[in-house]
């Protein structure tokens, strides 16, 4: 009997101009696919406490710097101790 050989499925996605370009733009800062970027974005929204598998720490950490000039100091208390509760 012959092996039938697995026929590769292929997604195609509709989206808007405007995040077709950012996810373009992106792709070629980085030097990557268009799909690696999306892989990217859902992964990071699917963990959002990971840091394991941070691919650009340079960006990463100016990220965080950017994010905890933006935050007072009440918001960050909060936010940790939201944490708190979700970790115990």
């Amino acid at each position: 009997m012959p092996a039938t050989l697995l026929k590769k499925e292929r997604w195609t996605l509709t989206v808007d101009r405007r995040l077709k370009q950012a996810v373009m733009a992106e792709a070629r800062q980085r030097r990557v696919r268009p799909a690696q970027v999306l892989e990217d974005l859902i992964r990071e929204k699917f963990n959002p406490f990971g840091h394991t598998d941070v691919i650009d720490p340079t960006a990463y950490v100016r990220t965080l710097r950017r994010k905890s000039r933006e935050t007072t100091d009440g918001e960050f208390l909060a936010n940790l101790k939201r944490w708190e509760k979700i970790v115990s």
